[in-house]
Parts: C-alpha cells; sequence; structure tokens
C-alpha cells in the first residue's frame, strides 16, 4: 500500500488494528480524541479464540475451565483467559503511528474531517469508534472488585464463575440476573452481577441490590467498582453494506447473544491487514454468505432470548452448556459457521420443553424493530 490507513478509534479494536498495520509496515494514522487513556473494562474470553500474536503480559489469567449454574454448579472444560487489561492496551504498541488527538465530525470516503477543521486523507478509513449509539437491547452489571478471601467463599474451590444463576430470580416478572466471577491477577477477584440481556436492562442500582443480597452484604473492603451498560448490537445490522469499513463493535464484531467482542476482533485482525496491505477490500474476506448468516442467525437469537421468562431462561443455558464443547464453541466462537451454529441452536431447542421451545421458535422467527434502528445511528454518527 502506497499510502497509509486512516483508524478512528483508540479502543481494543482500533489499537490492534493499528498495531498489526504497523507490524506490517504500513503507514497508520490514528485518530482518537483521549488515544492514552487507560482501558477500565474488564476483557475476557474463551482461550482458544485468542490469535498467538499475543503478548503474555496481555493476560490476568488463563484458567482450564469455568463454573456454570442453573440449579447446580458444573463445570465446562474449555479454557478461559482473562486480561490484563492496562497490560493489554500497553502491549498494542503504536510506535510509528501519526497519533491525532481530535474528534472525528465526519467521514467522506478515503477523508477523515475533524472537529478541528482538519481534515485528513489515507488510502482507507477504518472505523472502530465501537458501539453505534442506538435504541437496542443491553447488557448491565455491577461489579465489585475483592480480595482471594473475600472471593473463596463464593467461588467453592472452582477456579471462576462463568455464569451462576442460582439466587438470580428475584422477582418472577423481572429479568433474571447471574453472578460472573473471575481472578484478575495479583489476589484480586471481580464478582459481578450481570444482566445478559433486556429491553430495558436491569438497571444498576437494581444490580447492586442484588449483588447485596447475594453475597449476604457487600464486603467491607471492595477495593474498587466496574459498571457495565452497553448495547448488545453494536453495528449497523447488516454491517458488510456500509459505505466506511467499520471494524470490532461498530462492525458487526459482537457476538449479540454473550457481548463478547474483543477477543473476535482481535483474531479477525491479521485478516483485515493483510487485505488493506495488499490493496484489496478486507469486506469479502471478513463477510462471506457463512458469516452473514450467522451473524443473522445470532440477531434472532437475541431476539429469542428476550421473549424467555427467567425460568425458561435458566433452562435455555443448561441446555446450552449441556452440550459437547465443539457445539457450543461453533455458537460462540465461529463467526463463519454457518452448519455449526444451526446445529447448536436446534440441540438446545430439542433439550427444551414445549413452551420454552415454542418461545424460542417466534422469536426467532420475528424480526425486531430495534434491529433496523442501527442504520440510521450509523449514518448519524458520520455526518
Amino acid at each position: 500500500m502506497a499510502g497509509g490507513v486512516i483508524v478512528l478509534g483508540a479502543g481494543p479494536a482500533g489499537r490492534a488494528l493499528a498495531h498489526r498495520l504497523l507490524t506490517a509496515a504500513v503507514p497508520v494514522t490514528l485518530v482518537d480524541i483521549h488515544p492514552d487513556r487507560v482501558w477500565q473494562s474488564t476483557f475476557a474470553c474463551w482461550s482458544d479464540e485468542l490469535p498467538g500474536w499475543l503478548d503474555p503480559a496481555a493476560f490476568a489469567a488463563r484458567l482450564d475451565r469455568v463454573g456454570v449454574a442453573g440449579t447446580v454448579l458444573e463445570e465446562v472444560n474449555r479454557g478461559y483467559t482473562v486480561f490484563d487489561t492496562p497490560g493489554l492496551q500497553r502491549s498494542l504498541t503504536l510506535d510509528g503511528a501519526d497519533i491525532v488527538t481530535d474528534r472525528v465530525a465526519e467521514v467522506d470516503g478515503a477523508r477523515v474531517h475533524l472537529t478541528s477543521g482538519r481534515v485528513l486523507t489515507g488510502d482507507v478509513v477504518v472505523d472502530c469508534r465501537g458501539a453505534l449509539p442506538h435504541e437496542a437491547p443491553r447488557q448491565t452489571a455491577y461489579g465489585i472488585v475483592v480480595d482471594e478471601a473475600a472471593a473463596a467463599p463464593v467461588l467453592a474451590d472452582h477456579a471462576a464463575l462463568l455464569m451462576d444463576w442460582r439466587g438470580g430470580i428475584v422477582d418472577r416478572r423481572e429479568l433474571p440476573s447471574f453472578l460472573y466471577v473471575v481472578p484478575l491477577g495479583e489476589g484480586e477477584y471481580l464478582l459481578e452481577e450481570t444482566c445478559l440481556a433486556g429491553m430495558p436492562a436491569l438497571g444498576l442500582d437494581e444490580l447492586k441490590g442484588r449483588l447485596d443480597v447475594r453475597l449476604g452484604g457487600l464486603p467491607s473492603n471492595v477495593r474498587r467498582v466496574e459498571r457495565v451498560a452497553f448495547p448488545l448490537t453494536g453495528s449497523a445490522p447488516q454491517p458488510w453494506r456500509e459505505s466506511t469499513f467499520c471494524f470490532g463493535a461498530a462492525g458487526g464484531f459482537k457476538n449479540p447473544t454473550t457481548g463478547y467482542s474483543v477477543a473476535n476482533s482481535l483474531m479477525c485482525v491479521d485478516d483485515v491487514v493483510a487485505a488493506l496491505a495488499a490493496g484489496r477490500d478486507p469486506m469479502p474476506d471478513l463477510w462471506p454468505a457463512s458469516a452473514r448468516a450467522v451473524h443473522n442467525l445470532r440477531l434472532r437469537g437475541l431476539s429469542a432470548l428476550l421473549r424467555l421468562s427467567p425460568t425458561q431462561t435458566i433452562a435455555f443455558f443448561e441446555a446450552f452448556f449441556a452440550m459437547p464443547i465443539e457445539a457450543q464453541r461453533s455458537y460462540l466462537s465461529r463467526r463463519d459457521d454457518l452448519t455449526g451454529t444451526m446445529g447448536a441452536m436446534t440441540r438446545v431447542i430439542r433439550a427444551v420443553d414445549m413452551r420454552t421451545r415454542a418461545v424460542v421458535a417466534r422469536g426467532a422467527m420475528s424480526t425486531p424493530a430495534w434491529a433496523g434502528d442501527v442504520g440510521s445511528a450509523s449514518r448519524l454518527r458520520r455526518g
């Protein structure tokens, strides 16, 4: 590539893309109003989702298995990695990048208009500014960071808890919530009450209260608090049709039934780099027909999930994690495995009762109104 790539946004997706482009000797201009702001969120993923080039300094904990509980606590024998968030940020070095501290006013093809009046021109513009603002189902969570002694009674000899739904139903007319517990390194643990998906989702005060009840009172030695609230559909419904190439959460890389996007972006970033370095459009590589179909199925899966009652939600996830690991992996991690995704969905539907099966089917067959709202938000953000 004779010129360079303009990357908008210095979050995990944007910084990873800029880092790998620089490694491939592609000139990069990175635009962000706060490019050095330290990331605060906790990121985690299944270990087999990660690319081999990541620096081990990016990891806070690597686990062989995690606990999952609907009514009974069991273990999923699949490796799970918790990032050292500041370590991940530091490892994605930007040596050689032209870093522009400014806001984007408008993107016009390969030209980026900044609020300062400056105009940048490159060969390609990649929008990595995160989830687009729009009305959509959201995930919310309230978490506390504590020491190992405070976490030990909750973990009950397990290394981590991915989902513990026990005690997460306060009122059968309300959304359920689950407990998420992971090590953060250096003797710290995150204990987080999570509303997986809701429209509206549970508020942070409600989640704090549920965590208080679950723990029999919040510990007195809480080191810090983590608050989470984000849309589960961060991109336009058909990101492969966008005029500006979007990557990361803004580009459809967020799994709408889990909220995870960081590992997906890290795993796919070199495909983008290879295409851009060769002067090709990365869209065909990232969005073949199978990936587009899986994306649509996952949106329908979220629609179905929103219709379930609290008890049906728990039964649904009990059935999901009772599947073989390979089936779980197909649905959770393989964004272009259409056969595996459909197979996993079929397994779960067959495993639940008839009433739950009917609710899931109605949700999966509907086209929710929120799935069309993102397109207008996308246009608004680009001016």
